[in-house]
Order: structure tokens, then sequence, then C-alpha cells
């Protein structure tokens, strides 16, 4: 195991700046994710780590080494690629051996750590069939085994189940967090796919623009993000635009865009006529018939959609010409049917506040 570090790494290729001096620490043993959308710098900075680009600024470090010069072969790293890359001419056993036949291994080590592999990742008996023998997740399996062959300090992951179907992707979710866990690697993973990075990850890395915007837990992000970005891109919520009108205590009264005053905790206060971006989860907002208030904010509307989801079903509110609520309900629950009108409210505290800026 060993830690990974960047600072104050950027890359440029040209006058496009891929990533923006990056900080980050990842302590050894964890799971990191880096999330975001496509051309946001999360594999230019996997390849950065990997040594297959060398940054135009910064440094980096793993375990407390400064390898910003070192080639991919000098920095002990195992990689996982999304297309997994194996050698279509060799069986498993010499795929999964390659690593370990560059760097000497006899015969003899190389026939029991390919066996003690193929094991780890549920494979036994698998040894002499080529690539093209094997479905999708079996060949990511044997792509993971190929890149712990050699005890490599730190596994780097990028997008390795995008191409596999839904079913087979969640199933691959749980090897691969089964055998992290029983091997404490210092592991970072790419994907843009938020329910990936958090039923993943000890850690989330949100990035956008090659900039960094914020690192903490599933937990973390999902509840405290720090930006509107990061609150739009970690599960699905709601958008309020509105002005600020009053203060109320620690709370503030804002005219939202929908027609109607809601009370919101702001900290850091926020001032009179002060453009704000709310933001409520579809699982804090209830749906009730008739007259209001069934919440402190509460805004009528009428029910566009229904879907229904197995456990969950999500309701679209209509409440406005320009704004609809998403409500998130248990999916054995019958609170609306479609043109019925209702009432959708929220507590105060359940309302995240952003400074209406344009978004990256």
């Amino acid at each position: 195991m060993a830690s990974v570090s960047l600072r104050a790494v950027a890359k440029r290729f040209g006058a496009i700046t891929a990533v923006e001096r990056l900080d980050l620490d990842v302590p050894e043993g964890e799971f990191l994710t880096l999330l975001g959308p496509s051309g946001c710098g999360k594999t230019t900075t996997l390849r950065l780590i990997a040594g297959f680009e060398r940054p135009s600024l910064g440094r980096v470090l793993i375990g407390g080494e400064d390898v910003t010069d070192s080639p991919p072969r000098r920095r002990n790293i195992g990689m996982v690629f999304q297309d997994y890359a194996l050698f279509p001419h060799l069986t498993v056993a010499a795929n999964v051996g390659f690593g370990l036949r560059e760097r000497g291994a006899d015969r003899g080590a190389i026939r029991a750590r390919t066996r003690e592999l193929l094991g780890l990742v549920r494979l036994p008996g698998v040894e002499h069939r080529f690539p093209a023998e094997l479905s999708g997740g079996q060949q990511q399996r044997v792509a993971l085994a190929r890149a712990l062959a050699y005890a490599p300090r730190v596994l780097l992951m990028d997008e390795p189940l995008g191409a596999l179907d839904l079913k087979l992707r969640e199933a691959m979710q749980i090897e691969l967090h089964r055998i992290q866990r029983q091997l404490s690697i210092t592991t970072l993973y790419v994907t843009h796919d938020q329910e990936e990075a958090m039923s993943l990850s000890d850690r989330i890395a949100v990035m956008t623009e090659g900039r960094l915007l914020q690192v903490g837990t599933a937990e973390e992000l999902y509840w405290r993000p720090a930006t509107a970005f990061v609150a739009q891109f970690v599960g699905k919520i709601n958008f309020l635009e509105g002005t600020v009108t009053t203060r109320d205590g620690r709370y503030w009264w804002v005219e939202v865009d929908a027609g109607k005053a809601v009370r919101v905790l702001a900290e850091p206060p926020v001032a009179s006529g002060q453009r704000l971006r709310l933001a409520v989860r579809p699982e804090r907002v209830r749906l009730a018939p008739g007259d209001p208030p069934v919440s402190e904010n509460w805004l009528p509307g009428v029910v566009e959609r229904r879907r229904f989801s197995g456990n969950l079903c999500h309701y679209f509110v209509r409440v406005s010409s320009e704004q609809t609520l998403l409500v998130e309900a248990p999916g054995g629950s019958d609170a609306a049917k479609v043109g019925d009108a209702v009432v959708a409210g929220w507590a105060a505290d359940d309302c995240l506040v952003f400074p209406r800026e344009p978004e990256p």
C-alpha cells in the first residue's frame, strides 16, 4: 500500500487546460473515486498519477516519494482500462502473468500467483481460455487480476465497468468492493456514474472543467454539497431561483420565481435583494391534496407525470409555467394521480442555499 498526493498539479495541452492546479491526498488503503462529466479531467488526472502524462506544473507523490519524473514502470502502479486492453493472442494465464514475466519471475511463481489471483476474482479454471472466449464481465476480472499480479502499491481504474450491462455492472461493483477491501490496496477509480461512485467509494472527488470542487464521503456530498454543481451532479435535486426579501431570525424569506415566498436557513448570512439558487432533494418534498400548509414551505401545483420504479415512485409536479418539482415517495404510496391539484411542501432546514453565480 502507498498513499497518493498531488501538489498543485496542472496539465495543459497547448491552449487547453485539462487539469487546473489540483491538490489531492489519498491515504493508504482508501478507495477514492474521481467523479465528473466527460471531459472534466478525471482520466487525465489518473494518467498523471500513472506516469502516462507528465504534469505541466506541480508534483506527483506516491508513498511520500516524488515520482513526477519517474516513468510508469518505476511507479509500481496497477492499471485497469475501460476496454480491458487484454492481449487477444494470449491465454488468460499468459495475460495475468505478463507483468510478472516482464519482471523476471520464475515459471513456478507465475503459475502460483496466477492461480491465486484467478481464485481472488472468482474465475478458477479459465487459465487456458482466450479473451474472446470470455464474457465482458469475465474479461474485466482478468484485467483486474493482471493489474494486481505484481502486487502494485496503487491500483488505478479508468471506467472499467462502462461496457457492461446494468445487472452485470452492479454485480461487478460488489466484486470490486470485496477485492479492494480484502487487499486493502489504495485505489483511484474514474467514473461519470454517480451511483457507482457512491456505492464503491470511501470518498469521492467531484471534478469539472479540470478543477476539483469538493472531496468527501457520499453522505457529505449529498447532504452538504459545496456548490450547486456538486448538488446537481450527486443525486437528484430540485432548483428554484429567487430573490432575498426579509430576515427572520436565523432564516431569510426568498421570493422564488415560481411566484411565492419560501423560508430558508442561509449560512453565511445573505443580503436583501440578493439572487439565490435554492435546492431541495426530491425525497424531502411531501405531496398533499387540497389546501396548504403541508410544511413550512409549499407551492401549489398539478401532477403532470407519475413514474413507478419498484421501491420508489416519482411525481413531476408543475408549480409554474417554467418550473417543475420532482417528488420522491415510497413505491407503494399513492399520494396523487396525474392531473391532481396538489401542494408540494418541504421544511426550511431541508433547503440548500447557493449564491446565484454562473456554474462551471
